[in-house]
């Protein structure tokens, strides 16, 4: 029988649990942990190891982008508020899919309501459309028998994702397309138009000493044309390297912690964690998930080990018995006005109001940052690509210059 390693929450004292129970299948693990008390937050099957049997799993994207799972969510939503029955909005949905990769995915939802399981239950098996996020508002809404403002609030926060997401993919295309050009400028330079001129020198001085800049220029060329492949090995090498060591426990701290720290970057990065916290966080609560499970997800949802282990830390002591905004305080990882604002949500009793407020305000200043640092960019990436240009140009013509001298 497979064994299923699992993270759940006591209902009674709060307390975060972990462990292993073996079960048929996810929903059977999920059902056996709840007749013991636990709301679980994680379920993953092991997987065996050893020389006998091995195990590749290969990942080609996701069946969904962000974009197609905010437009499903949102027609959902509105079928379920028109009254349709969910088997029949599901139906509804699948038969006007045009995408055969998510196509199944509907069609076993489908199946899985008719056989007696709900909405969650079929998201769950799903891991790679439907996030721990989302299969957690889901199921707040089952229980709670508010599916349908549930399913709403979940599509106004993929779609307020998405355009997150477009603003700053928009803002970086201009810097990103100028990058590419400058790139392919100067290796075109580098690679077959200096080596020509480096044959006419060698012909025309006859060994007469060229100038410091010529050489450096033409000692560039050579070792890019003599050694493509292998820096283009070393830079592909170094890039799976660092991804590796992104991966392990170590490594990805150190990696976020050292984004953070970047100049100007660091600041957009925390701001944008920020605002995904917050945004995850008041979503949750507003939808009926417990608060310390709303940590939970949201801290597994962060995308960064040092505000994940923050929002852990808050967590434990909000487990502890304290409130939320005193820990976010003592963390030091969260601007000022985040606390701030939860204490008063906190006094008031509108804790998810002021965590969309909150991330409204702090998507917004992301936004105007990285507009900003794109319009400093932009003219800088231009001044940069001509100086390496006009260097070259220079360091070809001074040659020219001497032999049309010797000539006269």
């Amino acid at each position: 029988m497979p064994r299923f390693d699992y993270q759940a929450i006591e209902a009674n004292t709060g307390r975060q649990r972990s462990g292993v129970v073996e079960a048929a299948h996810a929903e059977a693990a999920a059902g056996a942990l709840k007749a013991r008390g636990l709301a679980p937050t994680r379920i993953r099957v092991q997987v065996e190891a050893g020389p006998a049997r091995r195990r590749f799993n290969l990942h080609l994207g996701r069946p969904l982008t962000a974009k197609g799972l905010a437009v499903f969510t949102r027609q959902l939503a509105m079928l379920v508020k028109a009254g349709v029955p969910l088997v029949r909005a599901l139906e509804i949905l699948a038969r006007q899919e045009r995408n055969p990769a998510f196509r199944p995915v509907l069609d076993d939802l489908i199946g899985g309501i008719r056989a007696g399981g709900t909405l969650s239950d079929g998201l769950r098996r799903h891991a790679r459309v439907f996030d721990r996020l989302y299969v957690n508002l889901v199921r707040a809404g089952e229980s709670g028998g508010v599916l349908e403002p549930v399913l709403a609030r979940l599509a106004q926060f993929l779609e307020q994702g998405v355009q997150v997401r477009g603003r700053l993919k928009a803002a970086m295309t201009y810097p990103v397309i100028i990058l590419i050009v400058a790139v392919a400028i100067v290796l075109a330079l580098m690679t077959f138009v200096v080596p020509r001129f480096e044959a006419i020198f060698a012909g025309t001085l006859k060994g007469q000493a060229l100038p410091a800049l010529t050489q450096l220029v033409l000692g560039a060329s050579r070792l890019l044309k003599d050694h493509a492949l292998l820096a283009g090995g070393l830079a592909v090498g170094g890039w799976l390297l660092l991804g590796l060591a992104a991966r392990t426990e170590t490594g990805g701290r150190w990696l976020d912690r050292w984004k953070l720290r970047l100049p100007l970057l660091g600041d957009v990065l925390l701001k944008a964690a920020v605002a995904r916290f917050a945004r995850t966080f008041g979503t949750l609560l507003a939808s009926g998930v417990p608060m310390l499970q709303a940590l939970a997800i949201a801290r597994d949802t962060a995308g960064n080990t040092h505000v994940a282990a923050a929002i852990q830390t808050v967590h434990d002591r909000v487990q502890a018995g304290d409130g939320v905004a005193g820990p976010l305080r003592a963390t030091r990882v969260f601007p000022d006005m985040v606390p701030s604002m939860i204490e008063v949500g906190e006094e008031t009793g509108a804790l998810p109001e002021r965590l969309g407020r909150v991330a409204d305000s702090y998507d917004e200043e992301v936004d105007r940052t990285v507009s900003a640092l794109t319009t400093l960019i932009e003219p800088l990436m231009i001044v940069v690509m001509a100086v390496m240009v006009g260097t070259i140009v220079i360091a070809l013509f001074l040659p020219i210059i001497r032999i049309v001298q010797s000539l006269g």
